[in-house]
């Protein structure tokens, strides 16, 4: 699920029972989910460690179907079991807590029965809120006056936050209670306890708007079989055969002579570069292969083959490893090369390891110690607008969709690469880990002092610099320190002497100015905001 469309989730949401007479909390799940649910809680109140093994089953068939799931109460199960998040009471932890524990992307729930309730509530950690007993309910023993419909809709407007309807819901009532603005319902004793608990949950789901499944999502479970599937999704372009003399499906591939081969690797790791609810899976795919064919722009080379080494968790369904291989087809049609094969392996963690070899010019090969004194620093294009986005995700604010969509759809510039190539520009890197970490590292291979030019003319495009400006006021952020921090725009940062550039900007209008060449003073880089860092993996 998409954090974007979260509020849609809560539409159909179903709260295990677990002591329903006849079935299972697992059992109940797979009705539920068939039915169309969008989010299931499970709560357990007489949880123990005897019911981990449940709890286990019920997060992998989730995560199997792309359904978030909540656990009821309890933080360190819902870390434990890798839930999406916790739905928690007024006389349980406090959400601030759960958020420390469960991080920015956990969706966090609470219950708030009346206003006066509402009034007290500290809800800057929570995602929504839960709101009842609307209707009168026997699944719960600490039963509350009901407050109806009217009570409900009093909520809704009160809240700035989406509202989910608990307490007596039925398939006769839920859209009453959609009408009054409710984001969802939440079912239990409907389903759980129904005659029929399948007809009940197909009605509650038809009354909900939402689409029963015809089947329930299955995890991948055979490595050949898919490894053959995945190679017949990726569509060879005509003049593949000219390249690939022995495709994808061998012990290796065989490829046609390369001239000048360029080589560069890259992970995408779930967690530290990725996450499923901001991205897509075809955005990911697509993600992955255009900064690892950066560095091929980077060095003026022309994309050849790609392999790819994917690790799989055991839950993760077929379908979903197809629509990243989707993303990766895509980017190979839009920069050119080829699948050359890879590697399917299970793993606890979501990764893809990335390895793009490439045809330079043959002419020129840019590096990082070509830059001098007397010449000065440039960028291609705008820079800490990815920053941005992606601290706009971290906020679950989608308000910024041209600060997102850097962050998510980063472009490799070949286009920009091949104008530098034909000024001969000999000092080029891509800006991956943040300005000032990526200048730094030109400043050490070629052993000068970079003085940054303030302030920096980092936005070019006036929409997108109305956006950023926009969002640096609302979160107090310093829009120089995040274009200097920020890693992942993609950009060419190079070297040449002013005149030159004179030239070149005519051609690649959306370059500016970062800085200056000046022999070492002491330190690789000068004119800098105190406390400035760029990323770096392993530092915390």
């Amino acid at each position: 699920m998409l954090l974007k469309d979260f509020k849609k989730s809560l539409c159909f949401y179903f709260i295990t029972d677990d002591m329903a007479p006849s079935l299972t909390p697992l059992d109940q799940v797979k009705i539920a989910l068939q039915a169309g649910a969008t989010i299931i809680q499970y709560r357990n109140k007489n949880y123990s460690s005897v019911f981990f093994s449940e709890a286990v089953s019920i997060a992998k068939i989730c995560k199997t179907n792309s359904i978030p799931l909540l656990i009821n109460d309890n933080i360190l199960l819902a870390k434990a079991v890798g839930a999406n998040g916790v739905h928690l009471g007024q006389k349980d932890e406090s959400p601030a807590i759960a958020r420390e524990i469960l991080g920015p992307e956990a969706i966090i729930g609470l219950t708030i029965s009346n206003q006066d309730q509402l009034g007290k509530s500290d809800l800057r950690h929570c995602d929504y809120i839960g709101t009842g007993p609307v209707f009168p309910t026997k699944t719960k023993k600490d039963i509350k006056p009901v407050c109806g419909l009217a009570g409900l809709k009093e909520m809704v407007l009160k809240s700035k936050l989406p509202t989910v309807a608990i307490g007596g819901i039925s398939s006769e009532n839920a859209a009453a209670c959609i009408q009054q603005g409710a984001a969802g319902v939440a079912v239990i004793s409907d389903i759980s306890r129904a005659h029929n608990p399948l007809s009940s949950a197909l009605k509650t789901g038809q009354a909900c708007d939402c689409q029963p499944r015809k089947k329930l999502a299955s995890a991948w479970d055979d490595e050949f079989h898919l490894i053959d599937i995945l190679i017949k999704q990726i569509s060879h372009k005509k003049d593949a055969t000219r390249v690939i003399r022995v495709p994808a499906g061998d012990d290796a591939c065989l490829l046609s002579g390369i001239e000048n081969p360029v080589i560069t690797t890259d992970s995408q790791i779930e967690g530290v570069h990725f996450n499923l609810q901001w991205q897509t899976p075809e955005e990911i795919g697509r993600k992955a292969v255009s900064i690892t064919f950066s560095d091929l722009a980077a060095s003026y080379a022309k994309p050849v083959a790609l392999f790819v080494n994917f690790s799989i968790p055991p839950n993760l369904p077929e379908a979903m490893i197809k629509r990243f291989y989707s993303g990766i087809d895509q980017a190979l049609w839009q920069y050119g090369g080829c699948l050359g094969g890879g590697n399917i392996s299970s793993s606890k963690c979501l990764a893809l390891d990335l390895f793009a070899i490439g045809n330079g010019t043959g002419k020129i090969f840019p590096i990082r110690s070509k830059a001098v004194p007397g010449e000065n620093i440039y960028c291609t294009g705008p820079i800490g607008l990815a920053r941005a986005g992606l601290l706009a995700l971290k906020k679950h604010d989608f308000s910024f969709p041209r600060l997102i969509d850097k962050f998510i759809n980063p472009k490799a510039r070949f286009d920009a690469a091949r104008i530098l190539a034909d000024f001969n520009v000999e000092c080029v890197t891509d800006i991956s880990d943040g300005l000032a970490g990526d200048a730094k590292n030109i400043a050490k291979a070629s052993k000068i002092t970079i003085e940054f030019d303030q302030p920096l003319a980092c936005v070019n495009s006036e929409l997108i610099q109305a956006e950023l400006i926009q969002f640096c006021r609302l979160y107090k952020q310093n829009s120089t320190k995040i274009a200097l921090e920020g890693g992942e725009d993609y950009e060419l940062l190079f070297s040449c002497h002013p005149k030159l550039f004179d030239k070149i900007v005519k051609v690649l209008p959306t370059a500016f100015l970062v800085g200056r060449c000046m022999p070492y003073k002491n330190s690789w880089l000068a004119n800098l905001p105190i406390g400035l860092t760029s990323y770096q993996h392993g530092k915390k």
